[in-house]
């Protein structure tokens, strides 16, 4: 069975993401190959993704190596979040559909359970659903793709801390999808706006590890060829 390259891709960006590959490390398709357990096919196809999403450079004469961000090119990357967040939430109040609400809503309900028993362990994970899902009911796939790209290169480049009053910031998306629900969009672009901003100090910028110890050979799942 062949594997689809976006597969391979996911795979790669989420080690990438995930610091297995350190910045400036080379990436020979003959090495991700193997880790993978796929023909170079799919690989070679992933790598020119990863370059357009900027997670790698080739360099003449020198192949494929993880993108080495600056710290301005960093902060551009929360600037860029903090202006298409609140227009994707006012596409959503006028695009939404009822499965859309359903699901924002069973994600504030969840997060805010949660928050008021204290495990922050799902948090993260809950935040980061509730934010895909408002970015597709937006009905842009090229917002969409825009939002989900930005939200891998922020994990990249930050580590996020958890809110000091979570109750607060589940409220907060709560009042994004009341907005969401009346088809009020400049409130929910406002209320979307202000939520990034405050989430700006939760961010720490990564330093780069170099000399990390590599993981072991990983198979590609699959079953899917999702991001």
């Amino acid at each position: 069975m062949r594997v689809p390259a976006q597969s391979v891709c996911t795979a790669i960006r989420d080690d990438i993401v995930s610091g297995v590959f350190e910045r400036g490390g080379r990436l020979t398709e003959e090495q991700l190959a193997r880790r993978y357990g796929v023909s170079r096919v799919p690989v070679r196809e992933a790598l020119r993704t990863l370059e357009s999403e900027g997670f790698v450079v080739t360099r003449r004469h020198a192949g494929a190596h993880v993108a080495e961000p600056t710290e301005q090119e960093a902060a551009d990357l929360l600037d860029m979040r903090a202006l298409l967040e609140p227009l994707g939430a006012a596409r959503a109040a006028q695009r939404r559909t009822e499965a859309h609400l359903k699901v924002l809503r069973g994600l504030v309900r969840l997060g805010q359970e949660r928050a008021r028993r204290g495990q922050g362990e799902d948090l993260r994970s809950l935040g980061g659903w509730f934010h895909e899902t408002l970015a597709q009911a937006s009905g842009s796939p090229a917002l969409t793709a825009l939002l989900t790209q930005l939200r891998h290169k922020i994990a990249w480049m930050y580590a996020v801390d958890q809110p000091t009053h979570p109750v607060e910031a589940w409220s907060e998306h709560g009042a994004i999808v009341d907005a969401v629900a009346r088809g009020d969009a400049e409130r929910a672009r406002t209320l979307t706006a202000l939520h990034a901003e405050r989430s700006l100090t939760l961010h720490r910028l990564k330093r780069p590890e170099r000399g990390r110890v590599r993981v072991p050979q990983h198979v590609v799942n699959t079953a899917s060829g999702q991001n």
